[in-house]
Parts: C-alpha cells; sequence; structure tokens
C-alpha cells in the first residue's frame, strides 16, 4: 500500500473508532508495527490525531475536514487530471475567480503560463501562481485559515462583489443533486457563494468522493452550477441526477 493511501486509511480507522491499537492497524493495512509507530508520528505532527503508548486517539470529529497537508497528496493524480480538464474549458484572455482547497490548488498549476487574469482565494494557489509569466494576478483581502490558507471574511468577500468574473472554479467538500454543493465552513462557504455570484459561468471540481457526500454548509443548488468536473469514481447515479439537474458534468 502506497504511504498516502495508507496514512489515509489510519486517519479513517482511528477516527471512526476514537482510538486504535498500533496492532490493529498494523494488520488493517499489512504494514509493520514500526511503519504505522512512524505513520502515527507524521499523522500526530499535522494535527490528524494523538499518540498514546500503544496506538492513537483521534483528534478530529466526524463533521471535520481532514488537514490540508493530509489531502493534498490523496488522489493526486485524479486532482490533477481535474485541473487538465478544467484549464481546457478556459480560453485565454478569461479573467477567473479560482477557490481554495486542494484541486483548485491543481487547477492554479495548470493555469500557470496561461494569459488570463486570476483571482486566487488561498493563499497556496496565490504562492503558485506569483511568478506565473503571462498571468495577471488579483490578490484579495481577507483573513487566511489556519493550514488551509483559504482567504475569508468582509474582506474577501467585498474584493469578490468588486469584480465581475468570466468563471469560477468552485471546489466543494460535498455534491449531490439533492443536497447541492457544500462545504465543512460556514465561512468558505460564504465566500464560495460570493465568488459564485460574480461569475457568469461556474465550473465545480470534485473528485468522485465528494459526489456521495453532504456537508454541514449550504453554498449553492446543483441547479447553480454550469458543469461539474470529476473522476471515473464517482457513482453513475449521481452524475446521471446532475446532468439531469441542467449540469454539464465531466469526466476524466
Amino acid at each position: 500500500m502506497a504511504g498516502t493511501d495508507r496514512l489515509r486509511q489510519i486517519t479513517e480507522a482511528v477516527r471512526s473508532a476514537g482510538r486504535v491499537g498500533v496492532a490493529e492497524l498494523a494488520a488493517l493495512t499489512g504494514a509493520s508495527e514500526m511503519t504505522i509507530r512512524r505513520d502515527l508520528e507524521v499523522l500526530a505532527a499535522q494535527g490528524v490525531l494523538e499518540r498514546y503508548r500503544g496506538g492513537a486517539r483521534s483528534l478530529l470529529l466526524r463533521g471535520e475536514e481532514p488537514p490540508f497537508a493530509l489531502r493534498a497528496q490523496e488522489g493526486l493524480d485524479a486532482k490533477r487530471r481535474i485541473a487538465a480538464e478544467v484549464a481546457g474549458l478556459i480560453a485565454d484572455g478569461e479573467s477567473v475567480a479560482l477557490d481554495s482547497g486542494t484541486t483548485c490548488l491543481e487547477v492554479a498549476r495548470a493555469l500557470e503560463r496561461r494569459r488570463l487574469t486570476v483571482m486566487p482565494l488561498s493563499l497556496h494557489a496565490v504562492n503558485a501562481l506569483a511568478g506565473a509569466p503571462q498571468l495577471t494576478l488579483l490578490v484579495p483581502g481577507g483573513r487566511p485559515r489556519q493550514g488551509e490558507l483559504a482567504l475569508t471574511g468582509p474582506l474577501t468577500q467585498a474584493s469578490l462583489a468588486a469584480l465581475r468574473f468570466d468563471t469560477a472554479v468552485i471546489g466543494c467538500c460535498g455534491l449531490t443533486a439533492a443536497d447541492g454543493l457544500t462545504a465543512y465552513d460556514l465561512d468558505d462557504a460564504a465566500v464560495k457563494r460570493a465568488a459564485i455570484a460574480s461569475s457568469r459561468r461556474v465550473i465545480a471540481v470534485a473528485d468522485g468522493a465528494k459526489l456521495t457526500h453532504t456537508a454541514l454548509a449550504f453554498v449553492t443548488a446543483a441547479s447553480g452550477l454550469d458543469a461539474v468536473v470529476t473522476d471515473e469514481t464517482a457513482p453513475d447515479e449521481e452524475r446521471d441526477r446532475l446532468t439531469a439537474a441542467g449540469v454539464a458534468v465531466r469526466t476524466t
């Protein structure tokens, strides 16, 4: 099992059970107990869990989002395919509001050499685009969320309200035809709504697992999206429901 997949499996096991022993995690993953102990140290440093002698206990509530550092390495190939597909939907000369999150960070990297005007809504993406040769970079005001570095608050919303974008690329924590696009964080949801309100076209990006999930904070109904770009793991039934709601679903 790849290291990032094993970390994810350990995280889910500890979060689900509340606490799990090293021996149990070794049996679950097929790794040695020494490897599991190293993995637990990594996850403890990221704030995912707390070590105790012989095991670990979760620091994440069931409704909370896993840390950015952990999500950034998860499903990276799929995120890059999604990013490449999104880049192909954006024409040179467009103005783009680019949301926060790990998939949107890959979109930023895919747009680095394009002739565009882009307002990233996270400092991770701002850093990724800071040296882009042809791109006009607009940096909003706001307060960065710890770890995520997503910009939130009234300054971010005012920056978005002052502009009109051709396209908004929006990440999410959950997306279904029934419940729409949702996020874990209320402030993040408010910024997403502001980006959508200021954009002519809205493209949502989501790996397949998010098309079976609903998070706490409502952002927009599925009908408020023009397109969704996802990967091949997205359930056929949910893709069909989104299509029936008038959303163009593209699968990489």
